[in-house]
């Protein structure tokens, strides 16, 4: 079977190419095609010797997830439904701006964490992702979308807050995360990055020594009984050990704040008393806030909160001097919004009886 070369990232590739007998400068000659320039055809890699793309023709291949439909937004946000085989499909969004692109990647078929609030969630837990199939959601979205007049590629930022928990697919997010930051590859800033995380506290600590990027954390309650109920996983890393680990993040992190994210529930966890105890909860930890109006998914029992409910909210945060924005909705008329993504995946966790589509 031809080895993928989308699974690897710059070590991995060198290895490989070591032992089909070939130098390291090879491996990145051959990246930089694949990545830099976007070619999967080892023909057309004009610079290699006529052998080794030969070789390359019978031995290796460039296969990202094929795209199995595609919906744009009035906005002009881009969802695409992508194939990642055995039943299984994966969405990634693209969210044009005028001073950058953003990409959402996924790195589940499904997620076995099951907040209570989040599409994906509801539909059970299939399998992680390859390096191929996390990495190939950018490769293609690059060559779906095109360079620009100056010759860049559209995405100049990727978030890791499509399906899945990024932390719980470790390795494979990590050599995917390698091959983004790499300047023979897609050249990112760390900055530009962003891992979001439920916080699965062993994993936050692995990623800070191995591959430090941004860091988001999905925090949705100011405290350990109502996140338990929001954010299950929260029963095995309460609050007070995942703040610990936020601060300890930063010691090595990109940015020095870690972004919280939380969905604005009505009636849930919107009050101005929540808010305050929110302050409380976050005093000795670095931070800003990105309040996310709630997008409604028909398995979840919740509201979103009201405009002015999110604006009081958003107040008493900014009043204590943290920096809180509210996020602009985008793609939620084509369900690409946060908490909207749901693929088809064959839950093996059977939280679920069929697989769940998205109805694009």
């Amino acid at each position: 079977m031809a080895e993928n070369l989308l699974n690897f990232d710059a070590q991995q590739l060198t290895d490989w190419f070591a032992k089909q007998g070939e130098k390291p400068f090879r491996a990145r000659q051959v990246q930089r095609w694949i990545h830099r320039v976007g070619e999967p055809d080892f023909a057309a890699m004009t610079d290699i010797a006529a052998s080794l793309r030969e070789k390359l023709q019978q031995q290796a291949c460039v296969t990202a997830p094929t795209v199995q439909r595609e919906e744009i937004s009035t906005d002009g946000t881009r969802k695409w439904l992508l194939n990642v085989g055995t039943g299984n499909a994966i969405e990634a969004v693209y969210i044009p701006e005028a001073e950058r692109g953003t990409l959402c990647v996924s790195t589940q078929a499904g997620c076995a964490l099951d907040c209570s609030f989040c599409s994906t969630g509801k539909q059970g837990f299939n399998r992680n992702l390859s390096v191929a199939e996390i990495v190939g959601q950018l490769w293609w979205a690059n060559r779906e979308i095109g360079k620009d007049a100056n010759g860049n590629w559209p995405i100049s930022n990727v978030v890791f807050m499509g399906m899945g928990e990024p932390l719980l697919n470790f390795n494979n997010t990590v050599s995917a995360l390698r091959l983004m930051l790499d300047d023979n590859a897609y050249g990112l800033s760390r900055r530009r990055v962003t891992v979001s995380t439920s916080g699965i506290v062993p994993a936050m600590d692995r990623l800070r020594e191995e591959c430090p990027v941004a860091l988001a954390v999905s925090l949705h309650a100011p405290n350990d009984a109502l996140r338990d109920v929001l954010v299950p996983v929260n029963q095995k890393y309460p609050l007070r050990e995942l703040l610990a680990a936020c601060n300890r993040y930063l010691e090595n992190a990109p940015r020095d704040f870690i972004t919280f994210e939380y969905v604005m529930l009505a009636g849930v966890n919107d009050s101005e008393k929540q808010a305050r105890e929110l302050v409380s909860l976050v005093r000795d930890v670095p931070c800003k806030f990105n309040l996310i109006p709630f997008n409604p998914i028909p398995q979840a029992p919740y509201q979103r909160s009201s405009a002015e409910a999110i604006r009081r909210f958003r107040d008493v945060l900014m009043q204590a001097d943290i920096v809180t924005t509210i996020r602009k909705t985008r793609g939620d008329d084509i369900a690409g919004a946060c908490g909207q993504l749901a693929g088809q995946v064959l839950d093996k966790t059977k939280r679920t009886r069929t697989a769940i589509g998205t109805g694009l």
